[in-house]
């Protein structure tokens, strides 16, 4: 079936270089599907385009705030037409780092602990004992991490100077530093794909690490036990399901291997994940068979499917 598909990328969040090769990619496959696709790169007159454009259904290829938060979800809603990926609720929740725990955590998945801070309050001293992860509560994944360590240059107590997310945002989540390796698991639909181990080549897997190639070797499958492998896999299905995910996610864990399975902690669940060449989910579902085109056309299959449900 030929559907008239927008493609929403773009957009202003620091995210959107990220989300325009996303979206390129994404439109590309839909048109070697057959299906008629309008790119959109998403401006403040977003409702008015879409509303002229009036498709069948718009692929959300946007990362971070708007496209990611709950806005646009919340304005398709009230226009009545369908989209990729999660909804409205399930983004307000996702992208928001401590109401991710506030919804998991009681259900047994294990993440850091920590607490939110003011910004200002680091200038006095430390909020936990170093080191410790500072990270901005409600922006996508790797925006604005900061590792705080003894040894580090950003000062003791941090100095108003050092770069770093306390200078662009008032309030950040301080969290207990998870020593080990970086591991990520995709979901699609209902199943968990594989998992993946992250080894940044310099530093740690930061948004420049994450986003420039060569900088992160990606190893798929990841090169661990099986029940650890095992056990990413349901906390990753697990998050997708009890946050009412849709589409693709993916979920972010730290793997303190010393501590055998104790040590796995999910970090975060995105609900937007990258579609572009470097990105996790289409490498994951090549682990498993799956091509570009056909993951494009399973989440176009998804949504449709959760259009028909209601």
């Amino acid at each position: 079936m030929s559907l008239h598909i927008l493609v929403l990328m773009g957009g202003w969040s620091a995210e959107r270089a990220v989300s325009l090769m996303s979206g390129a990619g994404v439109a590309d496959a839909l048109e070697a599907l057959g299906h008629r696709v309008t790119r959109l790169d998403m401006d403040r007159d977003v409702a008015v385009r879409i509303a002229e454009a009036r498709p069948d259904l718009v692929f959300n290829a946007l990362h971070g705030t708007p496209g990611e938060d709950g806005s646009v979800q919340g304005m398709l809603d009230l226009m009545g037409i369908p989209y990729t990926h999660s909804g409205q609720q399930t983004s307000v929740i996702a992208i928001d780092k401590q109401l991710t725990k506030n919804a998991l955590v009681p259900h047994g998945i294990p993440m850091p602990g920590g607490h939110i801070v003011a910004s200002e309050s680091l200038f006095a001293g430390d909020p936990l004992p170093r080191p410790y992860v500072l990270k901005p509560v409600n922006e996508g994944s790797s925006v604005g991490v900061a590792i705080v360590t003894e040894g580090g240059n950003h000062g003791a107590p941090i100095a108003r100077d050092a770069a770093g997310p306390w200078q662009i945002f008032d309030t950040l989540l301080a969290e207990p530093f998870i020593p080990g390796r970086e591991l990520t698991v995709a979901v699609l639909g209902d199943r968990a794909l594989a998992v993946t181990e992250l080894r940044p080549r310099t530093g740690f897997y930061d948004y420049d690490a994450k986003y420039t190639d060569g900088l992160t070797e990606h190893v798929c499958p990841a090169e661990i036990p099986a029940p650890v492998a095992e056990r990413a896999m349901e906390l990753a299905l697990a998050a997708h399901r009890l946050l009412g995910c849709r589409g693709a996610s993916r979920a972010d864990f730290r793997w303190d291997e010393t501590r055998g399975l104790d040590g796995l902690f999910l970090l975060e669940v995105n609900t937007q994940p990258g579609m572009t060449p470097l990105s996790l989910v289409p490498e994951q579902a090549r682990a498993v068979g799956m091509s570009y085109q056909q993951l494009v056309a399973a989440i176009v299959a998804d949504a449709l499917g959760h259009r028909e449900q209601g």
